[in-house]
């Protein structure tokens, strides 16, 4: 090159999307890798540089997550800037909500002519992204792609179905994901096994605790005077919104909370059918609203034993080596069975008691932590937007 030849600077700009705090926990690590490598183009880092070319995102909030208060703590916590467009979704059907995404995703993407929109994990803001950002000619990139339930009365599965198809970069965690795409017809060379960036925000923020001023707050103290306890989170509309399946999930926690005391973080929807059926857990289930990120895992990393419903709990309670119950008919999520900590344990109060008998006579899987979740998924995926899609 001429050395009075002005030097081209290419410019690809990225939209990172985000509808639940679950999400932002997968956004994190690539937000901070970001920044880490200093490519991104923001107020606060005007002049970045990677061979000649320039790396701008902005992160989205579809607002979906109604529920939860998404304060600026949270972001601080996370250690990552509030988001760039609010879309304030809301409430609403599936439809209802999925429709409002796309109608004000569709403006974003007008304003801000993204190369690349990068979205993850299977809830509805995955699904509408995706589909607009596609129909507009924009690349899509799906972080945590390939899981399958095999149950389409899940709406995560719909959503993981619709989003992987269009999909043109799709990072998987396991390599069932790998196995479901290739099934499915998917191109073997757009399929990249990278490991779990929701792995590596539980590493990052795990290594930022402080224990010290936790252990004087109100769960740190709750932590101590219990001893030995476990931990629950439940949610999923299919074991709450029926009082059938909810009661008898009720009476296994109450009998097994009479041998060992149940910490138990409310969410919004199972606390509204807690009130409208007038369930009641004993006093040995200990009751808080929702928990920041930094409390919840200062409390179950230390738990005798986790009992959930949640997708993204299966998987880090096998990254730290702890005994998972999932109170569920199936998971998406199989390394974690197969390889991890977790056990499938129904919906059943039968089911439920009986891994809890197992564990109180000793049987337990010790597991292992899975290929790649080793907290630098978030950096290998930044290394294959950078080798695909720069020059």
């Amino acid at each position: 090159m001429d050395g009075n030849q002005e030097r081209v600077v290419e410019m690809m700009k990225i939209i990172l999307v985000a509808g639940a705090r679950p999400n932002f926990m997968k956004v994190a690590p690539i937000v901070r890798e970001l920044r880490a490598r200093s490519l991104e183009y923001r107020p606060d880092n005007p002049t970045p540089t990677t061979n000649n070319s320039m790396l701008s995102w902005k992160l989205v909030h579809t607002g979906q997550h109604y529920d939860y208060d998404m304060s600026g703590s949270f972001f601080e916590d996370l250690e990552i800037p509030e988001p760039d467009h609010h879309l304030e979704a809301g409430s609403g059907t599936h439809a209802e909500q999925t429709a409002k995404i796309m109608v004000e995703f569709e403006k974003v993407c007008a304003a801000e002519m993204p190369d690349i929109v990068v979205v993850v994990g299977d809830v509805n803001s995955t699904l509408a992204c995706s589909v607009t950002a596609k129909k507009m000619g924009i690349r899509v990139a799906h972080v945590e792609a390939g899981l399958r339930s095999n149950d389409l009365a899940m709406p995560e599965e719909v959503n993981r179905l619709v989003t992987d198809s269009i999909s043109d970069y799709l990072f998987v965690t396991e390599n069932s994901g790998q196995e479901n795409l290739l099934r499915e017809g998917k191109r073997p060379d757009r399929i990249f096994f990278v490991g779990h960036v929701m792995v590596d925000n539980l590493f990052y923020v795990r290594q930022k605790l402080n224990e010290e001023k936790l252990g004087n707050s109100e769960v740190g103290k709750l932590k101590q005077r219990l001893g030995d306890y476990a931990f629950l989170t439940m949610h999923r509309p299919s074991n709450v919104d029926d009082p059938k399946t909810f009661g008898g999930i009720i009476d296994a926690l109450n009998e097994i909370s009479r041998e060992v005391p149940i910490v138990f973080p409310v969410h919004p929807r199972t606390r509204h059918q807690l009130n409208i059926n007038s369930f009641w857990f004993s006093d040995s289930v200990v009751l808080f609203p929702p928990l920041p990120f930094k409390e919840s895992l200062y409390l179950w990393k230390d738990a005798l034993f986790v009992l959930t419903d949640s997708g993204g709990l299966q998987e880090e309670t096998t990254a730290l080596g702890v005994p998972c119950f999932t109170i569920r008919e199936n998971t998406e999520r199989p390394v974690t069975i197969e390889d991890g900590t977790n056990r499938l344990v129904g919906t059943s109060p039968e089911g439920i008691l009986a891994a809890y008998r197992d564990f109180r006579n000793g049987i337990t899987k010790k597991g292992r932590v899975p290929a790649l979740w080793d907290g630098h998924a978030a950096e290998r995926i930044i290394e294959i937007i950078i080798a695909e899609l720069l020059p």
